[in-house]
């Protein structure tokens, strides 16, 4: 509680140092000991090198005349200047706001002078000023009536040829506006003091101006191409509004470029842009800290700030203009009541509170003395209403950037647990679909090894091509949710490319002859002997796209071709094709073959089956490796897909032979004794069945625990490791053999194919990995391989460990 509140007077203290310099002073409105008295303001003692004088004091009035000539004896009484007409009394009674009416003051100035200057303010609402009987200045036209009057507002400098006395004459006319008269003083000065602070003030309105609307294009940006979030969007449209009060009111800065603005259009929106304005920081408060600000309270404001809006479009000047006051009276305890939100988001933690309260502090003291400025009571100093406007602006930003950093924090973590959640699943079901798939092909293969008849043989060869072809789709999901992790990884190792070839073909020769197409390489002579890839992604993409067009062509044949494109002592670049006489793919549809789960059409899935995965992961594979896959057809003639690679050439291009392969033993691993780690039956009686055929001896634990408590080193020699198990998993199981000593091989017979898992396995001791379904083959030259190392050198198989 005590934290709190230091922290909390710490934050006021600082805020108080921010903006106490932002406060008016009633100094800033310049007091001055000369001023007018019945008519005349006598200036020849005056230093105009010091600062600008103020023609303020009695001037005489006339009343409801513009009085051109200077005639004697017409009525006429003294008033002070400036003073709106409302607090005028004219023959003892109050004078109406619509009306016209003439000034003079003579004005004695010092003999030497530099070149001197007025500054005119803007006046209710149309004037025209003479000196010496010549007209130096005019803002719209005064007369007589409404349809004589045309009203502007300006502040302009202007320079006259001084002499030793000036006879000022000013005409003011209002028909327009609810107020009527002058409510700024004019200046005299020297014109180029005078000149560089209005200019100054124009530099600064328009610096700010476009500081607004450069944060607001921005903050719109943010909304329009990222997550939508209102209070963003509300902002922006707060500092389009709000930016056109600046130059659209005041010194009318906007009016120095664009002289030709009709009064009507700029007082609408001057009145139209503070509504707004004000209405879209309500709703950017409401959107910001949703939990702390009272929705009625909040609602109540923003409709008020509407319904002014849609008046001042709907009226005349004369009659919207009166909503000042009132929205004046409003406005105030609004921005308390903006203070409070803050602060009550500042007590609750929320994202940028601080930086609000701060923001909203400022903007209230800024209200606050232009309010003053309005009712003429104090001016607030152009370069501190400067720095409070910036400083608002930078709070107000860092609220938003925090905001927007913290939903990309908060989408990026959303995004990895996503990831995280996907990944698991496909691991699961992985798991899960290998399993039964693991007991389907691997009961095939025992029974096809038990001389069916022929008709039950072609019974098992449909199972086995059918439990094969789901494999497959499985391993399509797996290796593109390894594309789009990013953990894809490829291998350099030595590659007979030819070899690679000729055997794709001969894998697919039988689904070709059972289409009646042909099926045939075509390889460049000049291709190396050796080059350096990974061997199974090049596979894995050259059986893609040829078991792509034997899926479409209906006759004809499928042509894999390798051409050298150039070559040198390090590397050769290789053009691979596949071409088919196919149904060919129509050119608006080209662009779409390549997206994942895609097909020509929605009946091809039908048609001719698949996921449409098989073109989506050769492409991005490409892609990783450097490379694109390209595409050529015209429907009904064909396709050609082809790419264009770089295969480094290895200093020795000969290859590994392998060992040839003595004649199969009828019992490989007799008197072998295995420890299977399997918690599924049937995996357990499909590998059980293997193991048996080649003569080895086998026990079973149902999970990782009991793999613990039955392994004897001086028993097995290997044991069978499944990971996911209940009780105790593989991983822990394994490392805790490792851990008390075991040496023995352990591989891993699991559904996981994640590179990272893979990576996971070897660290925590696995000899080597078996993927389910379990090939047969494979299990057995796994085998073999890992007890001949352990008989021979007792080294690990796997130079990952040191098991």
């Amino acid at each position: 509680m005590t934290r709190n509140c230091v922290s909390g007077l710490r934050l006021m203290l600082f805020v108080a140092i921010m903006v106490m310099p932002m406060f008016p002073s009633f100094a800033s409105q310049r007091v001055y000991a000369l001023k007018a008295v019945k008519g005349v303001l006598d200036l020849r003692s005056a230093k105009f090198s010091e600062t600008p004088i103020s023609i303020n004091g009695e001037w005489i009035f006339y009343w409801k005349l513009l009085k051109k000539t200077s005639g004697q004896g017409i009525y006429h009484e003294y008033e002070n200047f400036p003073d709106l007409w409302s607090t005028i009394l004219w023959k003892g009674k109050p004078i109406s706001s619509q009306g016209f009416a003439t000034y003079e003051i003579k004005i004695l100035l010092p003999k030497d002078r530099d070149q001197l200057a007025l500054k005119i303010p803007d006046m209710y609402s149309a004037y025209a000023l003479y000196i010496n009987g010549k007209l130096i200045a005019r803002n719209g036209t005064p007369g007589t009536t409404r349809e004589s009057t045309t009203p502007y507002w300006s502040t302009q400098v202007k320079p006259f040829l001084a002499t030793d006395t000036l006879n000022l004459k000013l005409f003011i006319s209002n028909f327009h506006h609810s107020k009527g008269g002058i409510s700024k003083p004019i200046q005299i000065g020297l014109f180029n003091e005078l000149q560089d602070s209005s200019n100054l003030d124009h530099a600064f309105d328009f610096l700010l101006t476009g500081c607004m609307l450069m944060g607001g294009l921005y903050f719109l940006g943010l909304y329009l191409l990222g997550r939508h979030d209102k209070s963003t969007l509300y902002f922006s449209l707060f500092c389009f509004f709000y930016s056109y009060r600046i130059v659209g009111a005041g010194d009318y800065s906007l009016h120095t470029i664009f002289p030709y603005i009709g009064w009507q259009l700029a007082i609408h929106l001057e009145y139209i842009s503070l509504f707004m304005a004000v209405a879209m920081f309500a709703l950017y408060t409401r959107y910001l800290y949703p939990k702390d600000t009272p929705a009625k309270i909040i609602f109540c404001m923003i409709g008020v700030c509407f319904a002014f809006a849609l008046i001042t479009v709907l009226s005349p000047p004369i009659l919207f203009s009166q909503l000042m006051n009132p929205f004046v009276g409003l406005l105030t305890p609004y921005i308390f009541f903006a203070i409070y939100i803050y602060w009550v988001a500042y007590r609750n933690k929320r994202i940028g509170a601080k930086y609000a309260l701060l923001s909203t502090i400022a903007i209230f003291v800024i209200f606050i003395t232009l309010i003053l400025a309005y009712y003429d009571i104090a001016y607030p100093h152009e370069l501190l209403l400067f720095a409070g406007y910036l400083g608002f602006f930078f709070c107000q930003s860092l609220i938003l950037s925090f905001r927007f950093a913290f939903t990309l924090k908060k989408a990026k973590v959303d995004a990895e647990v996503g990831l995280k959640v996907k990944s698991e699943f496909l691991s699961t079901m992985s798991h899960e679909i290998r399993t039964p798939l693991n007991a389907v092909i691997g009961m095939t293969h025992l029974m096809m090894k038990e001389d069916p008849r022929p008709d039950q043989k072609s019974h098992l060869d449909v199972l086995l091509f059918s439990a094969k072809n789901l494999l497959n789709i499985v391993n399509d999901i797996l290796d593109f949710n390894t594309i789009e992790e990013g953990k894809m990884l490829f291998m350099s190792t030595p590659i007979n490319i030819s070899d690679v070839a000729q055997k794709i073909i001969s894998v697919h020769k039988a689904s070709a002859q059972e289409l009646k197409i042909d099926i045939f390489a075509e390889l460049d002579p000049a291709l190396p002997k050796v080059i350096l890839g990974d061997t199974t992604r090049i596979a894995q993409i050259l059986g893609n796209l040829v078991q792509n067009a034997i899926k479409f062509t209906k006759s004809g044949w499928v042509k894999l071709k390798i051409d050298v494109v150039s070559k040198t002592e390090k590397d050769v670049i290789l053009k691979i094709s596949v071409e088919d006489t196919g149904i060919g793919i129509p050119l608006e549809k080209q662009r779409i073959i390549f997206e994942r789960f895609t097909q020509i059409d929605s009946s091809a899935s039908r048609v001719f089956g698949g996921t449409g995965l098989g073109l989506s992961i050769s492409k991005r594979m490409l892609a990783l490796q450097g490379s694109e896959l390209m595409l050529e057809s015209e429907e009904g003639k064909g396709s050609t897909f082809y790419f264009v690679q770089t295969f480094p050439i290895p200093d020795e291009p000969e290859l590994t032979q392998p060992v040839p392969k003595d004649q199969p033993e009828e019992k490989p691993l007799q008197d072998l004794f295995v420890l299977i780690v399997e918690d599924n039956l049937m995996n357990v009686l499909v590998i059980k069945s293997f193991l048996k055929r080649w003569g080895a001896i086998s026990e079973v634990a149902v999970n990782g625990q009991e793999a613990l408590e039955k392994l004897d080193a001086t028993r097995h020699q290997i044991v069978l490791m499944d990971l996911h198990m209940p009780v105790l998993d593989g991983y822990e199981a394994t490392k805790q053999l490792r851990e008390r000593g075991e040496t023995l091989p352990i591989v891993a017979v699991t559904a996981s194919l994640a590179q990272d898992t893979r990576e996971k396995m070897f660290d925590i001791g696995i000899s080597d990995i078996i993927s389910k379904p379990i090939d047969p083959e494979k299990l057995l030259s796994v085998i073999i391989e890992q007890t001949k190392i352990k008989k021979t050198d007792g080294k690990d198989s796997h130079p990952s460990n040191n098991y």
